[in-house]
């Protein structure tokens, strides 16, 4: 038997796995729509990238009412998998082997979830950083999702093929800008765009949500009353981003656009008490928001 590259690599991530407890997936539903949440593992960033510049009392009393320290943080890295009718739709796809040593562990979650690479008919990005887009190409560079269609939004997609990007972005983001475009133009042919306020699969509408990158989109998917939030990175993490949404995050692009972005994402999910998914966020990503002393709260999926 003739063994290729892709069937040694799915066996090698078939062998992680045994022995081993299987990764916890949280899971929800919006009418007929099935929402399970699978992991990549975490990053482990300094504090530093976090808090620099803000008030710092007010910094570490937000911290502790989370157990969280000053000095690193450890945030989870949190894929939406959605399954309807016959298609089996991956929200982002990791950062596969070559970003962090913590992260990169999503084709064992699939796996726990039942479902290979092969079997998944859409990928749709949210954005273009590392931890969302550069687990599509495999350690051999081949597509990850080889049967899928991979979608994206036209300003991220261009704002990442700017061959002037990687001289904009700064220094310490450069090989950003790299590895987004080597990694987009090896899926090329998979490639489908859209726009801001389309219905990019039936049911589930692209929403701006720019700042965090030139192009970041979140995704609304509706059924009836119901809906959900996948909201990528523009809600950024379960502390400062809820506590004080107006305070520059270290993580986002355009600090100040961001900042509106995520107060108006908080405040209509408040008030709407519609369904989150958020990459960064605790417990698999999935809760609700709810309003606290003047500011926000994340709250579990059940809450």
């Amino acid at each position: 038997m003739i063994m290729d590259r892709r069937r040694i690599l799915t066996g090698l991530g078939g062998l992680a796995l045994c022995g081993v407890a299987a990764p916890s997936v949280a899971s929800t539903a919006i009418g007929d729509y099935e929402f399970l949440s699978v992991s990549d593992g975490n990053l482990v960033l300094p504090g530093a990238f976090f808090f620099d510049g803000l008030p710092a009392d007010e910094v570490a009393r937000v911290l502790a009412t989370h157990g969280l320290s000053a000095d690193q943080l450890e945030p989870p890295c949190n894929l939406s998998l959605l399954r309807h009718a016959d298609r089996t739709v991956l929200f982002d796809a990791g950062s596969g082997h070559a970003f962090m040593p913590t992260a990169g562990t999503l084709l064992n979650s699939l796996a726990a979830a039942g479902e290979a690479p092969g079997d998944i008919t859409h990928v749709v990005f949210t954005h273009g950083h590392p931890d969302h887009l550069w687990g599509i190409l495999d350690d051999f560079d081949d597509p990850v999702f080889p049967n899928a269609e991979i979608m994206i939004g036209g300003v991220e997609l261009d704002y990442w093929r700017d061959p002037n990007t990687v001289d904009t972005i700064g220094a310490d983001r450069a090989a950003f800008a790299v590895g987004a475009a080597r990694r987009l133009a090896a899926i090329e042919d998979q490639l489908t765009v859209f726009t801001d306020g389309q219905e990019i699969l039936p049911g589930i509408q692209a929403q701006a949500s720019f700042g965090h990158t030139p192009g970041h989109i979140s995704f609304e998917v509706r059924a009836g009353g119901e809906a959900l939030l996948i909201a990528g990175d523009a809600i950024g993490n379960h502390h400062m981003a809820f506590a004080h949404p107006e305070w520059p995050g270290g993580a986002d692009q355009d600090q100040g656009l961001a900042a509106q972005t995520r107060a108006r994402l908080l405040d209509q999910l408040a008030q709407d008490q519609t369904r989150v998914m958020g990459f960064h966020l605790p417990g698999g990503g999935m809760g609700r928001v709810e309003r606290a002393n003047g500011a926000f709260r994340f709250a579990g999926v059940d809450a």
